[in-house]
């Protein structure tokens, strides 16, 4: 079956591939399987590898027209391609090793470099994050996948009086980022892993969150998706709208800021 990049169907399925894979995931967390480093010298586990066999099988099942970019399975795309997925099937490895609950599953799908579909998957606290194209939403998971209740519709907030509550990552904060949050009224600052920060801004409990340490394209892409889709914005440095896929090194994502309204 090939599904419309767009329809709402194509939105559910990515979600239920979110949960099952993050069901993988809860599987080896108890366990914790001693990580392997990987060339970039990044931690991967058993979780990141059976995540992403869910995902991809899951994904060419669905839609078999559409390449698919995963970081533990990337294949070779052709230059500059209309449509792709981009996935993390385990965000936050450092996080998951750590026994914290800070890591996610991530898919998104890009259309003409953009980010137009969503989804991250918390599943240590059961907790999804999806987006269409216009709104995005929030619902509770129950620990056997299914759903607590209907999805609710999130929004950014306005930035507070009293100043911003900006949001830096757990492992990489960097002085660049202290300086930049410097020239802001921040009021608070909150460390947090993976990419449940853009989600934090959509749902309207952040404000900012800059990155001047490296990226990439599949560590973003969905939660970009979902902070656009509830009135926020993921730009360079420069103002620029953050893009996939169009450069020679799509995979690699420049600095940005991800803020609200």
């Amino acid at each position: 079956m090939v599904a419309h990049p767009s329809s709402q169907e194509l939105t559910e399925q990515l979600c239920a591939l979110a949960v099952e894979a993050g069901a993988a995931i809860m599987d080896c967390y108890e366990s914790r399987h001693e990580a392997v480093e990987k060339e970039d010298h990044s931690p991967v586990t058993l979780a990141d590898k059976q995540s992403d066999r869910t995902i991809t099988t899951g994904l060419a099942a669905i839609t078999s027209n559409i390449p698919i970019v995963s970081e533990e399975s990337m294949p070779t795309l052709e230059s500059n391609p209309r449509y792709f997925f981009l996935v993390d099937p385990l965000d936050g490895t450092k996080e998951f090793i750590n026994g914290t609950q800070e890591f996610t599953v991530n898919i998104a799908l890009i259309d003409n470099h953009e980010p137009v579909l969503g989804v991250i998957y918390a599943p240590a606290m059961n907790c999804l994050f999806f987006a269409t194209e216009t709104q995005a939403f929030t619902q509770e998971i129950t620990p056997d996948g299914k759903t607590a209740h209907a999805p609710r519709t999130i929004t950014v907030r306005r930035p507070p009086p009293e100043g911003l509550v900006a949001l830096v990552s757990r492992s990489h904060r960097t002085p660049e980022t202290d300086d930049y949050l410097q020239t802001h009224k921040v009021s608070r600052f909150k460390s947090i892993g993976s990419s449940l920060k853009f989600c934090l801004i959509a749902r309207g409990d952040a404000d900012i969150y800059p990155r001047h340490s490296p990226t990439m394209a599949w560590d973003t892409a969905a939660g970009h998706a979902i902070l656009k889709s509830a009135g926020g914005s993921v730009t360079t440095l420069n103002g620029q709208p953050l893009l996939y896929g169009k450069e020679r090194s799509f995979l690699k994502n420049p600095a940005f800021i991800a803020c609200g309204s």
